[in-house]
């Protein structure tokens, strides 16, 4: 009986663990407008992305066309509102990176907690815009 018992109260805790799991799709779109401060690139791209909140890992793919020149680095940043700068939060692809540009990370608390809340972008920097040529600002 005993044994039956505690059967019963892992497999209860295990699905009650999977229950309260979420995945959580982010999006963004990007363009010359929403850099700060603004400029008048024809570049544009998107991202979307999955956080699974039981492990704390970001799937992404960011595509991007139309830049001044190849593109010499990708990232997350933040935290920032829109119209705020902030620094690199995770980079995308490493240098020189292509589109399409996939990858997964595991974030801390602290980057899921900015995430959720809004507060991450991203960016597509070339040597034209060094400080970013297309940028957005990450959402549900």
């Amino acid at each position: 009986m005993l044994r039956a018992s505690l059967l019963a109260t892992a497999l209860t805790l295990c699905l009650a663990t999977a229950a309260s799991a979420a995945m959580i799709e982010y999006k963004a779109t990007l363009d010359g407008k929403s850099e700060v401060p603004p400029n008048a690139t024809t570049g544009f791209g998107g991202l979307v992305a999955t956080l699974d909140t039981t492990t704390k890992s970001l799937t992404y793919t960011l595509t991007f066309q139309g830049l001044s020149g190849p593109a010499g680095a990708a990232h997350f940043h933040g935290p920032a509102a829109a119209g705020a700068n902030a620094g690199v939060a995770l980079p995308i692809g490493g240098k020189g990176p292509a589109s399409p540009v996939t990858g997964t990370a595991t974030l801390t608390d602290t980057q899921v907690a900015d995430l959720e809340a809004g507060k991450w972008y991203v960016n597509v920097h070339t040597a034209a815009n060094p400080g970013g040529e297309i940028r957005g600002q990450v959402t549900k």
